[in-house]
């Protein structure tokens, strides 16, 4: 009977379930729904949910553990759920109380870093042990693999890199309390918001956000396609603000590659805009290129949790714990 590792994928709307083999095959999933107002709720859902799956669920392989990827930051080494954002922090031992309610080893991790593990060991880490991972949606966020070594940092924030400086002489105060960080001009919230702010000075405009509603990245696509002003305004000022960021990580770093994931990355248009951007001196040791990851970004943090299971309990993965 093949080995499996029950996965587990937090997000904020959802929870996918899915039982994962070494090589990334997804055998069963489902879905669940989320809720992160509180990490004891979120908890609450995650086990309600594998008791749900185990009840009613098939299971195709030998289960060797649970493997859980959750928002925020997260102490992989002992298995402790930090915070799910700075200002939204109750520190939870996810994988004690997981354990002592499966029977099973378990091992957690960031959504961001279970998305570069399965680059690590599915996509683009078969081809180098040196690249970054940097996933730009809603929000932004990367990670680097270095000599095969995931970076986690000393409080386990390394890669939060949406809140590198791209503009020293913006007036845009982040969240993080820093101005002219890159999540403001570059992420999907950013380019919304940017947008709003905007509209006003851009009248003839053919975007037209609605109340409470995102202005999609496709629609600020469809716009600059068409020419219109304001679109391309938003647009090209996240793409210059994202090469900034590429070429800043690839001089702190010297990757072989840089792969991308996250919705705005999903169709490749940004990439083919942003690649024009980047400066030949700084990326000259980029031999293997940039590209969108190859991996189906509905479930690659699901996949990249259970290969990263897999390698700690095999003695192969050089960092986290289980």
């Amino acid at each position: 009977m093949q080995e499996t590792i029950l996965s587990v994928d937090l997000g904020g709307t959802k929870i996918l379930i899915g039982e994962v083999t070494q090589e990334g095959k997804i055998l069963s999933s489902k879905k669940y729904s989320s809720n992160v107002t509180s990490q004891r709720l979120a908890t609450e859902k995650i086990t309600a949910a594998i008791e749900d799956y185990l009840e009613e669920q098939p299971i195709y392989g030998k289960l060797l553990g649970l493997a859980v990827c959750v928002v925020g930051r997260v102490d992989t080494k002992n298995g402790i759920w930090i915070e799910i954002h700075p200002g939204l922090s109750e520190p939870i031992d996810l994988v004690k109380e997981l354990r002592e309610t499966f029977k099973l080893p378990c091992w957690i991790t960031n959504d961001v870093t279970g998305a570069a593990l399965a680059e690590q060991f599915l996509g683009m880490g078969k081809f180098t042990d040196d690249f970054i991972y940097l996933n730009i949606g809603t929000g932004i966020a990367g990670r680097i693999i270095a000599e095969k070594r995931l970076v986690r940092g000393g409080s386990f924030n390394a890669g939060e890199v949406g809140h590198m400086v791209v503009d020293m002489s913006s007036e845009e105060v982040c969240a993080c309390g820093r101005r002219g960080c890159v999540e403001l001009f570059a992420s999907g919230l950013g380019m919304h918001n940017q947008t709003l702010k905007y509209l006003e000075k851009y009248p003839d405009t053919c975007l037209t956000p609605m109340e409470n509603e995102r202005i999609s990245f496709q629609e600020l696509i469809e716009a600059y396609e068409q020419e219109d002003r304001l679109a391309k305004k938003v647009v090209d000022q996240a793409l210059h603000a994202a090469a900034a960021l590429t070429m800043n990580l690839i001089r702190v770093s010297d990757p072989e590659a840089v792969v991308y994931g996250g919705g705005v990355m999903n169709d490749g248009w940004f990439l083919s805009h942003l690649v024009t951007l980047l400066n030949e001196k700084t990326i000259r040791f980029v031999k293997k290129g940039f590209q969108v990851t190859t991996l189906d970004p509905n479930t690659i943090a699901l996949k990249g949790a259970a290969t990263g299971a897999f390698m700690k309990l095999k003695g192969e993965l050089l960092d986290g714990s289980i």
